[in-house]
């Protein structure tokens, strides 16, 4: 068997029917694994997951509000009554709002925290008793660069990524005697929807990017696959509690 070979295994991916979490999720696909999808977007989700069921494994998908704690679990349980187990669960669903700190409102502070750090705990939370009962598991959280810098206009942003790398190392320690293995992935600039967005409104930002990335261009989400694949696998049993970025090189350019 294949340290990379996937098949057997069901994961779950939230907000995995576009950018990072779709080029994940097709990286899991291809090394066999099923996969079911869940975001906010019943449709995009649906149709995302038929476009992964090109690789020949199973597919599904849910509609979930990370944010609620109810329908984390439901969530979950629906994964397992859909495909009998969970086995990798990617943490990816999330969003910004880009303001000066002293231009947010707080209800927009809370609503990054819930869903980027919030959302991820409920769900870990909610998988794991799927994944010791099934002897073990992976779970993949996806940080940011902005886990290790800071950014004037990312103030929720970064402190919600922060806390990810932080709660990766507390989980992992706690679930380690579960054979449970969690790590975290820090994405540097992507081309996906999201910053997209910011390149519309932080000026400079994508001359910026190519300046200081030295592979010299944005990550595509394409390039999260061999990350998700090696950390979902058997690869990777003696690994928990890192941090690994994706990002071209940004984050050790002098």
């Amino acid at each position: 068997m294949s340290l990379f070979d996937l098949k057997g295994r069901v994961a779950l991916v939230t907000g995995g029917n576009g950018g990072i979490g779709l080029g994940m999720a097709q990286g899991l696909a291809a090394a066999g694994a099923d996969i079911v999808i869940a975001g906010r977007n019943g449709a995009k989700s649906e149709a995302a997951a038929k476009e992964l069921a090109s690789h020949g494994v199973r597919t599904a998908s849910v509609e979930v509000n990370v944010a609620d704690e109810t329908s984390a679990k439901a969530m979950v349980e629906k994964a397992v009554a859909a495909m009998g187990r969970l086995d990798i669960l990617v943490n990816n669903a999330g969003i910004n709002i880009r303001k000066r700190p002293e231009e947010y409102k707080m209800s927009e502070w809370r609503d990054v925290l819930s869903i980027n750090l919030d959302g991820a705990f409920y769900c870990s939370y909610a998988a794991y008793p799927a994944m010791k009962a099934s002897g073990g598991g992976k779970i993949i959280n996806i940080g940011s660069m902005m886990s290790i810098f800071g950014a004037a206009f990312a103030t929720p942003y970064s402190a919600s990524k922060g806390g990810i790398v932080q709660m990766t190392k507390s989980l992992a320690t706690a679930w380690a005697t579960d054979n449970i293995q969690v790590n975290a992935v820090l994405p540097g600039w992507i081309d996906t929807e999201l910053t997209q967005k910011a390149r519309e409104q932080v000026d400079g930002l994508h001359n910026n990017v190519l300046q200081r990335t030295p592979t010299g261009r944005w990550g595509e989400p394409d390039d999260f696959a061999g990350v998700a694949v090696f950390l979902a696998s058997k690869a990777s049993d003696f690994v928990t509690g890192t941090a690994i970025p994706v990002d071209g090189g940004f984050s050790i350019q002098g």
